[in-house]
C-alpha cells in the first residue's frame, strides 16, 4: 500500500493514458470500418 500511496499520480496517469491509447484504437478501427463500409456501397450504386 506504501507504494500506492506515494505513486498515485502516475497510477492516474497510467490509467489515463491507457483510456486514451484504447479510445483511438476504437476510433482508428472504426473508421476502417466505415471506410470500407463507404467502397461497398459506393461499388453496389455503379
Amino acid at each position: 500500500m506504501d507504494f500506492l500511496a506515494q505513486h498515485q499520480l502516475y497510477i492516474v496517469l497510467i490509467i489515463a493514458v491507457g483510456i486514451w491509447f484504447g479510445l483511438y484504437i476504437y476510433l482508428f478501427r472504426l473508421d476502417g470500418r466505415l471506410k470500407k463500409l463507404e467502397r461497398d456501397m459506393h461499388r453496389e450504386q455503379h
